[in-house]
């Protein structure tokens, strides 16, 4: 056999095995979980893995052979080609492989981000670069989001803290910081019992406990320590923190300081025991109905006058109002209400109540119907009374004169027994004669209108009152004349101020049937009216002051912040259709994503500053009227020599006033520059806002319809200061705060 054959056996085996590790190959590189792209000296592809197809959007085969900036977007290709080339240059300097973070362009023209590790390999025809291209989209995505939620965690005004399993701080961002007062450094690897007050030591214990049970705990109030010792009312949310495993590594807690929430909350109920009080003393009761649901809420009071205890009218409707109505009356007053929510004028009537004992009690009620924009009734609030012992009273005398003509012929003098039973009526009566002189008065008509007047019968009713309205005069000769007269409300002014009162005068009659004077029946309603104006101005300037203060509000979201987003949102919009532009416009967008973010950070330190928490009084003043000045394109004149730690009610209570006034100087003076001083002196601190604008007169203003001047003087009060206002047209306005420089509220707090 020729020598010849044996080789060619031998070749076609060589060949075979070479065919099949190249396949093997190939099936190795199909099966490798990245993209395989192998590019010869030239930039052009030469070989790709089945991986590459299905990230790419391309065939293998037309791939082949093109460039390898096929794969590249528009905007990277000429430095990829520069930098290929610089590669082939010499590649045995490079590293080994060549890591890069690039973006890779699919044939549908998206672009992806991707990993790229490059390798040099040498063959006989010159070298090639083998590319394994890995999509970290998904990876890019979580890192952002990682990124985000760190930002967030660390922008945030609260106080976001991780813990172990044991209770030892794990993390710590700038809300804990500025809230508690420690450094991460000094806070890391501290039990969380640091914060805790020496009575709340055990609380941990039982938090834990529900926490290592997989429990969360939200809107936990309680009580938290500063660095400093001061004491924060926080409110906490505590999660458990769970590994890949699902088993509780550690807990995330949240801390929001609800100090300025909770002192608000304690004046307002100082405020609402005040009202409860006073309207307990003058039997009265309020309520508020929402016209559209029905619901009614009630004070305390108010049930009291119906002979019920507390809450029995918690949620009812108005179903319930005739259930405590004598059946008598109860259509009268259900016209009453009709009647009133058709025309929205204010309604007076007078009904019996039957408490549930059975006894029965006369009731006054006042109300008003409040319309929405549309003119339709949506609320109505109103005030009842209890008026049994002035009814009891006018019942017992029509009973009397009833008696006295069935009997007159029997009483020995219709005179002694008028004398008898005025003496000891519990209301204020009077008896006189036709001139006018005192026969016979209640206790309670010395009480109310006599008081340090000893000698009384005999004198001349217009001796004792010689300031006596000629339109009474008219009324006591008319029921000289044998006429009855009566008003509910009459008011008039005296020396101390105006005065209501609800009276009748009615004849009486010698057993002869003349005339021989009249009767006084009268009740002082002075204090009920008072505090009927006063609740009735309080709740009409409270609304009207809550409206102004949304419309404001709104103004600003409508008018800036949205049409500002809206405008955002478009150019957003635009460059959807121009990738290209996106690098270039982001940093416009992000100038006007940083304006926006400024202007409502603004609107909200208006409503609550957070800079007097962590920065202090005088600075977070200082601090707010920088900001406002800016806004509002004024200059304010800002001086303080306060160097004191004021408590952060007399401070709040300060803002509040400086705001109140700046808003006012604004809208009202004039002027484009405003003085600003804060000082201390005698233990007293002073706020002092000043300008040289347009002025206003004080009483008109007091007497207004704005609760602007209403508010600044209650806050001041509450810190147990006082106010002046000097200010008169065309003259300036300046308006002085004196606080004590420790409230009383603070010294309680700190006895405690």
């Amino acid at each position: 056999m020729p020598k010849s054959i044996p080789r060619r056996h031998a070749a076609r085996r060589r060949t075979a095995k070479a065919s099949e590790a190249d396949a093997q190959f190939r099936n190795l590189l199909d099966a490798a979980p990245d993209a395989i792209v192998v590019v010869n000296e030239m930039g052009k592809i030469v070989f790709v893995n089945s991986q590459t197809e299905r990230l790419f959007g391309y065939q293998r085969e037309e791939m082949l052979g093109r460039d390898v900036e096929v794969i590249v977007p528009v905007r990277l290709r000429e430095q990829h080609r520069h930098d290929r080339m610089n590669f082939f240059a010499d590649p045995h300097i490079r590293p080994t492989p060549v890591k890069l973070q690039l973006f890779a362009l699919r044939k549908d023209g998206t672009e992806v981000p991707v990993e790229i590790s490059l390798s040099p390999v040498e063959t006989p025809e010159g070298f090639l670069v083998t590319s394994a291209i890995r999509d970290v989209t998904e990876r890019k995505a979580a890192e952002e989001s990682r990124l985000r939620l760190a930002k967030i965690v660390e922008s945030s005004e609260d106080a976001i803290i991780s813990k172990t399993l044991d209770g030892l701080i794990s993390s710590w961002n700038a809300g804990a910081q500025r809230m508690f007062g420690y450094t991460e450094e000094e806070a890391l690897g501290q039990p969380i019992t640091i914060l805790f007050p020496p009575e709340l030591q055990n609380e941990e214990n039982k938090i834990l406990a529900k926490l290592r049970a997989g429990e969360r705990i939200e809107h936990y109030e309680t009580i938290r320590v500063t660095k400093a010792g001061k004491r924060v009312n926080v409110s906490l949310t505590i999660s458990p923190i769970r590994d890949t495993s699902g088993r509780v590594a550690g807990f995330s807690k949240i801390a929001r300081d609800i100090t300025q929430r909770k002192w608000a909350e304690e004046a307002l109920r100082a405020s609402a025991e005040r009202l409860r009080l006073a309207q307990r003393g003058a039997r009265l009761g309020t309520f508020e109905r929402d016209v559209r649901t029905g619901r009614i809420t009630w004070s305390e009071g108010l049930e009291s006058l119906y002979g019920l205890p507390p809450g029995s009218l918690d949620g009812k409707t108005t179903a319930f109002f005739k259930e405590l109505i004598h059946p008598t009356d109860y259509e009268q007053a259900v016209r009453l209400i009709d009647d009133a929510l058709k025309t929205g004028q204010p309604t007076e009537g007078e009904w019996r109540a039957v408490w549930p004992d059975g006894t029965v009690h006369w009731i006054a009620a006042r109300w008003q119907v409040l319309m929405d924009a549309n003119g339709e009734a949506s609320r109505v609030v109103g005030v009842n009374m209890d008026i049994t012992e002035r009814k009891l009273a006018e019942e017992a005398l029509l009973e009397m004169n009833r008696t006295l003509e069935a009997q007159g012929s029997l009483l020995r003098s219709r005179e002694e027994f008028l004398g008898v039973f005025i003496k000891n009526v519990p209301a204020a009566v009077a008896m006189l004669d036709r001139d006018m002189r005192y026969l016979q008065v209640s206790d309670r008509w010395c009480t109310d209108y006599l008081p340090g007047i000893a000698q009384v019968l005999g004198r001349s009713h217009y001796e004792i009152f010689p300031d006596m309205p000629e339109r009474w005069k008219e009324v006591h000769r008319r029921a000289l004349q044998g006429e009855t007269q009566r008003a509910d409300e009459d008011r008039w002014d005296g020396q101390d101020g105006p005065h209501w009162a609800r009276w009748e005068v009615r004849p009486w009659k010698t057993p002869e049937g003349v005339v021989g004077g009249i009767l006084i029946l009268a009740e002082d309603i002075t204090r009920r009216k008072q505090m009927e104006e006063t609740l009735s101005d309080m709740s009409r300037k409270l609304i009207e002051s809550q409206e102004q203060e949304r419309a404001r509000i709104a103004r600003e979201l409508h008018d800036d912040i949205n049409q500002r987003l809206a405008i955002l949102a478009m150019e957003i919009a635009q460059l959807q259709g121009s990738p290209s532009e996106v690098e270039t416009r982001v940093k416009e967008l992000q100038n006007q994503i940083g304006e926006i973010s400024h202007d409502v950070e603004g609107l909200a330190h208006d409503l609550h500053s957070s800079k007097l928490d962590y920065l202090g009084i005088v600075a977070g003043i200082k601090g707010w009227c920088l900001e406002f000045a800016e806004r509002q394109k004024v200059e304010i004149d800002f001086k303080s020599d306060v160097l004191s730690v004021l408590p952060h009610e007399v401070g709040l209570s300060l803002l509040r006033v400086l705001q109140e006034a700046l808003h006012n100087a604004i809208k009202y003076s004039g002027v484009r520059s405003i003085h600003v001083e804060l000082r201390e002196q005698s233990g007293e601190i002073h706020l002092i806002v000043s300008d040289l604008g347009r002025g206003f007169d004080l009483e008109a203003a007091l007497k207004g319809k704005g609760l602007g001047l209403t508010s600044m003087r209650e806050r001041v009060r509450l810190v147990n200061g006082n106010i002046s206002i000097e200010s008169k047209p065309m003259g300036g306005t300046t308006i002085h705060v004196r606080v004590p420089r420790e409230s009383q509220h603070s010294s309680q707090r700190a006895a405690g």
